[in-house]
């Protein structure tokens, strides 16, 4: 089989995942075109860049019409473009179906149930009322159908005296699990139908912003445990019949069970520490997905961790990194910036990967990180 790496790629979404996907990209002499909103996003300067609005079907029909295939870093944009761009001869992978599907929580979550993955007990809701009128089901996670992202359109009812907070639009009510531990497998899929699957990851959530503060490579978790979270992640690919990348986020229960939360298909947060820490990272291995080249190797090549770098709480305006001299000149870790000017508070500017054989070395290296590298103005 030949390879020619003239194929014209465009992505959908200019962040830090379309970055680190065109910083793969550039291994194999693939060019990216990127189309997204913000005219400084990460990938602006390194990419034929298109300022335009995701969810606006003529803006992503007239991006999508001079490339050979389109991917996706972010799920919010217009379906009916790519199925528009499918029937142009486009190839659009992950498949918008797929991406339709998953964009909308309540529907992935009756995915889960018609397809018998086990996941949290829930129940759809359209409006406030709805919510109110289920309040014998609390204590529970309320999430917005559409459009919730990062933390955002989430919130957790504990009680009546909670249930002021609850959204007046279609959004499912979900029981809140007394989990164990949060984990994270990353699958992918080519067209030819082969799968690969990394090892499950280890996720610590900031407990105000709701986003992956640091996560641990692999996840403390028995064998039995990992190789249900595998078969969960391959099975649900399948399922899909996808054709790319799949983060799929996972609840391990005190008494042994694996239940799946939400999943996103395309590479993830959970998946940063693999440029460093795996034999494929996960950029490379989507690329190699959506060309349906050979997929590459997932297997570990040391235990990792991986600290979020968030804005510091405080600060707005021209980012200025602080500790970065310390935090460099601990052996094995690796610091990713993602080419924003400006901070604001929680905003995610980088990552740091830190890979140490010895699990307790990795620990607290990962949290001398976290206290010495502080995004400020």
């Amino acid at each position: 089989m030949s390879v020619h790496s003239n194929i014209k790629l465009g992505v959908l979404g200019g962040g830090q995942l379309g970055r680190m996907l065109i910083q793969s990209a550039i291994d194999f002499n693939i060019h990216f075109s990127v189309l997204d909103p913000d005219g400084n996003a990460p990938c602006s300067k390194i990419s034929d860049f298109t300022s335009g609005k995701l969810t606006d079907f003529d803006t992503v029909v007239a991006f999508g019409k001079p490339l050979d295939l389109i991917t996706i870093e972010i799920e919010n944009v217009s379906v009916a473009a790519l199925k528009e761009l499918v029937k142009q001869g486009k190839q659009v992978y992950p498949q918008p179906e797929v991406i339709e599907l998953i964009q909308d929580k309540r529907t992935q979550k009756e995915f889960y149930r018609q397809n018998h993955f086990p996941t949290a007990e829930f129940v759809l809701t359209d409006t406030k009322e709805d919510v109110k009128n289920n309040k014998d089901f609390l204590p529970a996670v309320n999430k917005l159908g559409k459009e919730g992202y990062d933390g955002r359109g989430v919130q957790i009812l504990r009680s009546e005296s909670d249930l002021d907070k609850a959204f007046d639009k279609p959004s499912l009510l979900e029981k809140l699990i007394d989990f164990e531990k949060e984990i994270s497998v990353i699958v992918a899929r080519n067209a030819s139908g082969d799968v690969v699957c990394y090892p499950a990851v280890e996720m610590v959530f900031h407990p105000e912003a709701n986003l992956v503060e640091y996560l641990f490579s692999p996840a403390q978790v028995s064998d039995a445990i990992a190789k249900k979270a595998e078969q969960l992640a391959r099975g649900i690919i399948e399922k899909l019949n996808m054709v790319g990348l799949l983060a799929v986020e996972m609840f391990v229960t005190k008494n042994g069970e694996v239940l799946v939360n939400e999943i996103a298909p395309r590479p993830h947060n959970s998946g940063h520490q693999t440029i460093e820490a795996n034999i494929t990272s996960q950029y490379e291995q989507h690329l190699r997905a959506i060309l349906n080249w050979p997929l590459g190797s997932a297997d570990m090549i040391m235990p990792s961790a991986m600290v979020n770098l968030l804005g510091e709480d405080g600060y707005a305006g021209e980012a200025k990194y602080q500790g970065m001299v310390e935090v460099l000149s601990q052996k094995g870790v690796h610091v990713h910036l993602y080419g924003k000017k400006t901070t604001k508070p929680f905003r995610k500017m980088g990552h740091v990967t830190i890979v140490d054989a010895d699990i307790e070395n990795l620990k607290k290296k990962a949290t001398f990180v976290k206290q010495t590298l502080k995004v400020i103005t």
